[in-house]
């Protein structure tokens, strides 16, 4: 494994860099956030043309760029670090990769190209607070339960004839609504996850929805980050294209761009909190207090080297996630940690102006809470990936036969010394104290 960036890759982070530099800092964040669109519709074109940001992990013959997910994950780091209200989580992180490994030849020649220049966005609607269930993060459900289940809630899709004598084809309607779908207010197409077959063939599918679609109702949501604007989508009846065929493997697609996005969301975690630690570096250097500044005394010397440390850490994590996407999980909660821990102490350190809700410190740590109720909680990340390493499962060598079978509980079990002969002789016996009589008073 050669761990340095090729030069390729140092020039995409210095020209991110260079640009985000100039359009995008606090008070330009603060002000995109709060137009219709949630972010700075002329900067995202200009990364699109610049540096082809949205497909950027997107094969050439689509009109991509043809780089990798590494690559992608490098951009993110970025786009963090300046905290950028954009729709590349939702567009290139999670629809890309589905559309890409489930969809006909058709689609990705249609959707693909369109996705890949930033003329179209896309977002990733799922039904209730599971977007991290359905993206195998913090759980599977191999029934796919999350979708709807065939009960009441969800989103439903049925099948109904085609309208038009033209073609014997059937088609779809989507029924439902899904409440936390980033960047779905102003998506120009929706990835839809919808339950269909009832209980006797339940099971979950991807379908494509437009933005002009008759019975959708989109309605942007007051959410706790701003630069992670989400949206309520409700459908009526809405009709829906397919996304490939309905024997694809979707929860598997969907696990597969899980590890993706969570490597992505690391580095973008990574970013941000590296870029908070050096805020705080450089307001402690200037703040005085007692005739010093306050970074000179060896307590908030410690306090940011453990900070230091610690987000270094989560870089390498994040670093070895995105060459390996099976650590990703593992990566994201670190990298989530790191974020939270860091935005906590920049508030701390930056004293009372610090606690005051409109300083640039909780831009910082209302991502690093947000990312982690969409995404995590970190214990549960943790927790789902200790199960998928296999770390807690138990060895048993027969079957048992009572509270203590096992192999802790068996004298000849391999590995296990044996008791000695008269341990059972020698051992004392104990006889239960007599039964208090009750006396009545």
């Amino acid at each position: 494994m050669d761990a340095a960036f090729t030069a390729e890759q140092d020039e995409i982070r210095r020209t991110l860099r260079e640009i985000l530099g100039k359009r995008c800092g606090p008070d330009e964040v603060k002000a995109a956030v709060r137009t219709t669109a949630g972010h700075d519709r002329e900067l995202w074109q200009q990364l699109a043309r610049q540096l082809g940001l949205p497909g950027i992990a997107v094969a050439e013959e689509y009109g991509g760029v043809g780089c990798t997910s590494a690559d992608l994950a490098l951009a993110c780091e970025e786009t963090g670090r300046a905290l950028l209200p954009s729709p590349l989580l939702a567009t290139a992180a999670l629809c890309v990769p589905l559309i890409a490994a489930l969809g006909t030849e058709a689609q990705r020649s249609a959707l693909l190209p369109p996705l890949a220049t930033g003329g179209l966005t896309a977002a990733l609607a799922v039904s209730g607070p599971a977007l991290a269930i359905a993206l195998a993060l913090t759980g599977e459900d191999a029934s796919g339960q999350w979708s709807g289940g065939g009960r009441a809630g969800g989103v439903q899709a049925r099948t109904v004839a085609a309208e038009t004598a033209e073609t014997a084809d059937t088609g779809w309607r989507l029924y439902g609504e899904a409440a936390q779908v980033l960047d779905g207010h102003s998506a120009g197409l929706l990835l839809v996850a919808a339950h269909t077959g009832g209980f006797a063939r339940s099971r979950t599918l991807l379908f494509l929805v437009r933005e002009d679609a008759p019975g959708l109702v989109r309605s942007r949501q007051a959410v706790l980050d701003e630069t992670r604007p989400q949206a309520k989508i409700e459908l009526r009846d809405v009709p829906a294209e397919l996304l490939g065929s309905e024997g694809a493997d979707v929860l598997g697609a969907l696990a597969a761009t899980g590890r993706t996005a969570a490597t992505v969301l690391a580095a973008e975690a990574v970013g941000a909190a590296g870029q908070a630690l050096a805020r705080t570096v450089e307001y402690v250097r200037q703040r005085e207090q007692f005739g010093r500044a306050i970074g000179s005394f060896q307590a908030v010397k410690h306090r940011l080297a453990d900070l230091y440390v610690q987000v270094q850490a989560a870089r390498s994590a994040a670093y070895y996630a995105a060459w390996d996407p099976d650590q990703g999980g593992l990566a994201l909660a670190q990298a989530l940690e790191a974020l939270r821990v860091t935005a906590g102490e920049a508030i701390q350190l930056h004293g009372g102006i610090g606690f005051t809700w409109e300083h640039d410190a909780h831009l910082y740590f209302k991502r690093a809470a947000a990312d982690e109720l969409l995404f995590g909680p970190v214990h549960r990340l943790r927790a789902h990936a200790a199960d998928r390493a296999g770390l807690f499962a138990t060895l048993t060598t027969g079957p048992a036969t009572g509270p203590a079978a096992g192999p802790a509980a068996d004298p000849a079990a391999p590995g296990l010394p044996a008791p000695p002969a008269s341990a059972s002789a020698s051992a004392p016996t104990t006889t239960p104290p007599p039964a208090q009589e009750k006396v009545a008073v």
